[in-house]
């Protein structure tokens, strides 16, 4: 596969990587032995990029990637994980609604200086390795913090910024950024900090191109790298029709559902899978390096790799754009990923 660098360091991903967050049980639940084979799956295919958070399972997927990857040459993959929750032992509230199988740990928001140390340590143990490559201050946005956003931010930007830059002069880490699912709150943390790397999930997508308008160029000016996640926003554009699609891992609004059915109207006039032209799209533009699809075993993994595999035809982009479907200064695909 094509490598491509992460911002302005001398980390290169491959263009598909692997999301991590169905490896804790996101939805539904996925045995130790599909969590294993999708990874496995993932390396045979050329996967070089994983993905993962504590929250995910609560400490399960970053446990799982950790036991895949321990014995691969370390200098042969790209890890990246998050920061901003600590594990507390205890199931807490009823914060793990949507992993079916959580380890017996809730989270708790803390951006601080020394909560950020501390999440760092905590996931060199649970991954079992000696290295992160990528650090990502997750989810300091208001769908996750409300009224509180604010504040909850200006402490991420003071507390695990510092925290992040000293572990990544020291040679500890190679890059840092943020995660999100809010392109207006990534385009904040670029104007507070020298990131290297953005997560965005769900929001540059072929559902909706709303970061082209200022998220993008801001990157491209400052030699920021989107790390694309959600490119099925949260499995509307994987599952569309079947009752587990959710768009945002919540309901599917009407107005969603009606753009994602005309998209699959123009994909089935060109004999191309939606899933397909969803996962090539995102790849189109120049400063997103990889995108990361989830996978729960790995029958889907291997999906994802025969979509970008995928030919697609010219004329299906045009049809697209025609029908005012896909931005107007959005680039599309000139062909396969692989």
């Amino acid at each position: 596969m094509l490598l491509r660098n992460l911002g302005k360091t001398a980390i290169r991903v491959t263009e598909i990587g692997f999301g991590g967050a169905p490896l804790g049980s996101l939805f539904a639940v996925v045995t130790d032995e599909d969590a294993q084979a999708s990874l496995k799956t993932s390396w045979d295919s050329g996967c070089r990029f994983f993905d993962t958070a504590p929250l995910y399972g609560y400490g399960l997927s970053e446990r799982r990637v950790g036991d895949a990857l321990r014995e691969k040459p370390r200098d042969q993959y790209v890890l990246s994980t998050k920061v901003g929750r600590l594990l507390r032992p205890g199931m807490g509230r009823d914060n793990v609604a949507d992993f079916k199988s959580p380890m017996p740990f809730h989270a708790e928001f803390d951006y601080s200086y020394d909560a950020t140390m501390r999440s760092f340590e905590d996931s060199l143990q649970r991954l079992g390795l000696e290295r992160i490559d990528v650090a990502l201050i997750h989810d300091v946005g208001r769908d996750w913090h409300g009224d509180r956003q604010p504040e909850m931010f200006r402490k991420a930007m003071d507390g695990s910024v510092k925290a992040l830059m000293k572990l990544k002069a020291e040679g500890m880490i190679g890059a840092i950024g943020v995660g999100l699912n809010e392109a207006d709150v990534c385009e904040d943390a670029l104007n507070a900090a020298d990131f290297d790397c953005i997560l965005l999930a769900g929001r540059y997508t072929l559902l909706e191109q709303g970061p082209l308008d200022s998220l993008f160029p801001a990157c491209r000016k400052r030699n920021v790298s989107i790390i694309a996640g959600g490119a099925f926003n949260s499995g509307m554009l994987a599952r569309l029709g079947q009752p587990d699609a959710t768009y945002n891992y919540g309901k599917v609004p009407p107005e969603i559902a009606k753009r994602a059915a005309a998209l699959h109207e123009v994909c089935a006039h060109h004999n191309v899978p939606l899933p397909a032209a969803a996962l090539q799209f995102p790849l189109a533009h120049p400063v997103v390096a990889t995108v990361i699809p989830g996978a729960r075993n790995a029958a889907e993994v291997a999906s994802h790799w025969q979509w970008a595999r995928m030919t697609i035809p010219a004329a299906l982009w045009e049809d697209l754009r025609g029908l005012g479907l896909l931005h107007p200064d959005a680039p599309v695909p000139q062909g396969p990923i692989l």
